[in-house]
């Protein structure tokens, strides 16, 4: 299991830094003809924030799946090892999950209902666009149920351990 999320967070990694190398030169391209030529692509701002927006949504994928993401430890470290440490660690990953199905649902839900839409300078769908939440929820799903797994896989609920 461990080796296809590996490869998996490789693959997310190489769309992001693909991504990010493509805004990149959309940018660049677009200062370059506006200041030696006076003239602008009309596609190339739209793209290059619909990139951005790709990246940050898959960025957080992988960002949870590196446990990198922001937390207040204070509790967590104080609770450590005791019952009430467990008890705050389920807690913690039941909002998760709950946050992340939303994220799914009401994702999907928007992304259907944004398909009439159309981008103004590229034409797309923007349902298209939209489309990036649910799939970045399902992936935090996916990463927060290794993690889930990993977690009460662990033998950390026998008596001798918790105080």
């Amino acid at each position: 299991m461990n080796k296809i999320f590996e490869i998996m967070r490789k693959t997310l990694y190489l769309i992001c830094i693909s991504a990010i190398a493509l805004m990149l030169f959309i940018i660049f391209v677009q200062v370059v003809s506006r200041y030696f030529f006076g003239y602008t692509f009309d596609w190339s701002e739209e793209l290059a924030r619909y990139l951005f927006v790709w990246v940050v949504f898959i960025g957080s994928a992988l960002i949870i799946g590196d446990k990198g993401h922001m937390a207040v430890k204070i509790f967590p470290e104080k609770l450590k090892g005791t019952v009430g440490g467990v008890i705050l660690e389920i807690f913690i990953k039941i909002c998760s999950f709950y946050f992340v199905l939303l994220l799914i649902s009401q994702g999907f839900k928007m992304s259907t209902v944004m398909m009439f839409q159309t981008a103004p300078a590229l034409g797309i769908p923007m349902g298209f666009v939209y489309s990036i939440i649910p799939i970045s929820g399902f992936l935090m799903f996916l990463y927060i149920l290794k993690d889930t797994i990993d977690f009460f896989s662990k033998k950390r609920f026998s008596e001798k351990k918790l105080k």
